[in-house]
């Protein structure tokens, strides 16, 4: 169980006021100029070294992201870093409670990670509907400029960065890093045909950067405890510390820090007082927000909660949003009703995704209601295969897997309805 004296984020719950002076006294923009004298490039070989991986869910390795920066940007095409903060992910609630309550690490990093990848500004993209979180960001960024940690010379390290924030319409699709940034220019929020990647031209046709607030929040800590510490946590490739989101069927329900890989039923017990009705109550877990296949109770009791060991039971760690479901679910209507939230959410611009969303959320109702043939079961399971991987953005994917999951795990439910509803269908005249 991770110790007080590792957590990063120490105010995560608000017990504390989240403004500049009090994010001071716990250790914020303490001697911020001496972390960026290290040099640019020190700083992303340290990021790497952290084995810090991105946090918005594709666990991508944030160091080696950073890297993909010019190195030389030229004046009329600056560099740009752009920060997710739409959370639009079901079940995801952890990006909100850093920016309520610990907003000045994430300005920080935004600095720090700025300079590093030698940005000229940060935009950090909020979802519209946070409004209270919004409020206490524009007023935290106020509160930097005041104090001369950002504008020029920003914490009189002699390097000129601007911090915007930027607040979308609610929309999932936005989530999506060019997607992102389309919105941010104004535009509809669709993704991007890549190449060209953010990094070669992003926003404004200029490099770009896209990470998510909980991977930037805590680069300043990664850099005053230092690499090895923040890599001494955690199994090889999945370290450091993390924030976990655990909602649904557990008797309480919470935002927690704690190390990745940590076993699912550790997790569990040591904060949320365990499952509501005990652990043989237990039927599955979608253990990364809405979008990753779930895991039945069996699989899921002692896996280590960290990328790899969730893929290697055929979901992820996601936004590690885990969403416990206990035997009172009905399982497939759970399935069904986020099969209607991706329909809902799709953008419309590739083909698979407008119609494959619609087609599969129709299936999935009737075979809730047992309405359907047996053999519907494998020609959903098909679509879902040719929906996945043939669109621009991981939403077709994300689509998909709730429902492949499902099947994989639960087809004897699925069979069970039918047969209650009167066996096979009888063809159509």
């Amino acid at each position: 169980m991770l110790a007080d004296k590792d957590r990063i984020f120490t105010n995560l719950y608000g017990y504390q006021p989240w403004n500049l002076k009090s994010a001071q006294a716990r250790g914020d923009w303490d001697k911020t100029k001496d972390l960026m004298t290290r040099g640019q490039d020190a700083i992303i070989e340290e990021i790497k070294a952290s084995g810090l991986r991105g946090r918005g869910g594709a666990g991508f390795p944030t160091g080696l992201k950073w890297s993909f920066m010019p190195k030389e940007p030229r004046a009329d095409r600056p560099s740009f870093l752009v920060i997710n903060a739409d959370e639009s992910e079901p079940g995801s609630c952890k990006d909100r409670e850093i920016i309520r309550h610990d907003p000045h690490k994430l300005i920080e990093g935004a600095l720090i990670a700025g300079y590093a990848m030698r940005a000229r500004a940060a935009y950090i993209y909020i979802r519209g509907e946070f409004i209270r979180e919004a409020e206490t960001l524009f007023a935290a960024v106020q509160e930097a400029y005041d104090a001369g940690l950002l504008g020029k010379n920003a914490a009189k390290s002699g390097y000129d960065f601007d911090v915007f924030v930027h607040r979308g319409a609610g929309a999932y699709i936005c989530g999506e890093e060019t997607a992102m940034i389309e919105s941010l220019e104004g535009k509809k929020g669709q993704p991007r045909l890549k190449p060209p990647f953010p990094a070669g031209a992003g926003l404004y046709g200029c490099p770009t950067t896209v990470n998510n607030v909980e991977s930037i929040a805590v680069v300043p800590t990664i850099l005053r405890r230092g690499a090895a510490w923040f890599s001494s946590f955690g199994r090889e490739n999945n370290k450091g510390t993390k924030l976990f989101q655990i909602s649904g069927h557990v008797e309480r329900p919470c935002v927690v820090e704690e190390e990745m890989g940590i076993p699912f039923r550790d997790l569990i017990e040591k904060h949320c007082g365990g499952i509501r009705g005990g652990w043989d109550n237990l039927l599955a877990v979608i253990p990364g927000g809405s979008s990753v296949p779930l895991v039945p109770a069996a699989q899921i009791m002692d896996a280590p909660m960290d990328f790899d060991g969730l893929k290697e039971l055929g979901s992820g760690l996601g936004t590690a949003a885990a969403i416990v479901m206990d035997k009172s679910t009905d399982v497939v209507q759970a399935i069904s009703r986020i099969s209607y939230f991706y329909k809902h959410e799709s953008c419309g611009q590739c083909t698979p995704c407008r119609e494959g969303t619609g087609w599969m959320w129709r299936v999935m109702e009737r075979l809730r209601t047992g309405d359907a043939d047996i053999s519907e079961i494998d020609t959903l399971f098909d679509v879902t295969k040719q929906v996945e991987g043939h669109t621009i953005c991981a939403l077709g994917d994300a689509a998909a897997w709730p429902i492949q999951g499902l099947i994989r795990h639960f087809r004897p439910e699925l069979e069970r309805r039918i047969r209650e509803n009167g066996g096979v269908m009888e063809a159509a005249e």
